[in-house]
């Protein structure tokens, strides 16, 4: 009888957003179905056994340990002085290459348990499929060698292995050409100071020594990866749209969804998703909130409410239109919830500021039609004129002008939900999405053991 499949992804995180959304539901459904399915992580949140720990601070030297050791220790005493920030630097004193790259602006690739990712397994995996590698966890010089040892699936959630250091591209076409001079410092992931150049450079030449099996969930973004840095080590291209889990995500009586939040039936609920929704850089909170503004101006015979989860704040007034903070949601189903009351949910990004938002296939599961920016890998979830409607990014007016459009045809904002909700029974079941990986990941196994076997002289 055949082994079961040995799957081990890597992430930065085990709970968290979209990236960790994505790897966990795979991770949980490869297990279900009988595979030997683990998860590598830099920082685990969870209790999962099959979350494993990269053991970065583990594998650092003695004299790392050493100032570890003291900023343990000190920590109290520096906390009650008002000191939290500055608790931080004891431990970089121990690690003074990697303290002297960041005041560089040199991305941090100082994470030894990278080196130690196949011995976590007690044999190495058959496939070894990361997400995201930044997130302060991951070694990237380690990647040529991994990705010769074991066949290696990157996916793509954001652009970051394709820049200087940004995660997505915005406004800025740098990137096609070494990333130098950038206008971005303070965006995420931040770096002190200006070393795009350098760090583009570097992960030119690590990537150009990989072997890299890369997936993205939107044509859009595999379109950019085709003209980047990451081009030389793809051995092969593959997009696979995300998927959810239709069993939490899915349309219920939006009257009986509002009774249980204790919102208004007559009342029409816009929704908008996202965490620090309103200080996040990519997401468009502004855009929102001048719609709403545009909407408050209208003759609306009735109030309407938006509804932001993600946030916190006090309520506000805008003429009939009340905007009401829910604060940062951990459980899936409570996240439903809001879908499932909201009549339609609105997303805004910037430009080049968006891949495949989890959040607008939650909605549409949810049978919540979307009004949203035509930005990123959006376009390719929507159906415009059939489960929502696209709109310029930076364009408050027009969203509210769909909107009004929605609210006002009844008939026309019930089919729209119906229909989103089975484009996302079609087209982003979390089972389909599992199909294609293990598909993939077959067809992967098949075509590197029909190669002669070749001695890697990459080393650590």
């Amino acid at each position: 009888m055949r082994r079961p499949l040995s799957i081990l992804q890597v992430n930065s995180r085990d709970l968290g957003g979209g990236a960790e959304k994505i790897a966990w539901e795979l991770f949980q459904a490869y297990r279900k179905r009988g595979l030997s399915s683990w998860l590598a992580v830099g920082h685990k949140q969870g209790n999962s056994p099959y979350v494993l720990s990269i053991p970065n601070d583990e594998s650092r030297g003695r004299w790392a340990h050493l100032w570890f050791t003291l900023g343990n220790l000190l920590s109290p005493a520096l906390e009650s002085i008002g000191l939290n920030r500055q608790k931080g630097w004891i431990p970089m004193i121990g690690q003074p290459k990697r303290s002297l790259d960041i005041l560089l602006g040199r991305e941090d690739f100082h994470f030894p348990g990278t080196w130690k990712l196949l011995d976590l397994l007690p044999k190495p995996p058959d496939i070894l499929h990361c997400h995201n590698l930044h997130g302060d966890y991951f070694d990237l010089n380690a990647l040529p060698r991994l990705s010769h040892i074991v066949p290696t699936v990157v996916t793509l959630h954001d652009a970051w292995l394709l820049t200087g250091y940004c995660a997505y591209f915005l406004d800025c076409n740098r990137w096609k050409t070494g990333c130098e001079e950038c206008p971005y410092l303070k965006v995420y992931p931040e770096i002190k100071r200006d070393a795009s150049s350098y760090n583009w450079k570097r992960k030119r030449d690590i990537l150009a020594t990989c072997k890299l099996f890369i997936s993205t969930p939107s044509q859009w973004l595999m379109k950019r990866v085709e003209q980047s840095i990451l081009s030389p080590s793809i051995v092969e291209g593959r997009v696979i749209p995300n998927g959810i889990d239709l069993s939490i995500f899915k349309p219920t009586s939006k009257s009986e969804a509002k009774k249980a939040l204790g919102l208004k039936q007559e009342t029409p609920v816009l929704l908008f998703v996202g965490n620090r929704l309103k200080k996040s850089f990519f997401k468009d909170y502004p855009t929102i909130e001048h719609t709403i503004r545009y909407l408050a101006q209208q003759d609306h015979s009735q109030e309407l409410l938006l509804l932001c989860v993600g946030d916190e704040g006090p309520d506000e007034t805008l003429g009939k239109v009340r905007i009401s903070y829910a604060g940062y949601q951990k459980k899936a189903k409570k996240i439903s919830s809001f879908y499932q009351a909201a009549d339609i949910f609105l997303h805004a990004a910037k430009v080049e500021a968006e891949n495949f938002p989890t959040t607008v296939l939650e909605a549409m599961a949810c049978g919540t039609p979307v009004v949203a920016t035509a930005v990123g890998g959006i376009p390719e979830q929507i159906e415009v004129g059939k489960t929502g409607l696209l709109v310029p990014p930076g364009d408050p007016q027009s969203m509210a002008q769909a909107v009004g459009a929605l609210l006002s045809n009844t008939p026309l904002l019930e089919q729209f939900g119906k229909a989103a909700a089975e484009e996302a029974q079609r087209r982003f079941n979390l089972n389909r999405m599992v199909d294609d990986y293990l598909k993939w990941y077959e067809e992967i196994l098949e075509r590197e053991n029909k190669k002669p076997e070749k001695s890697c002289a990459v080393q650590p």
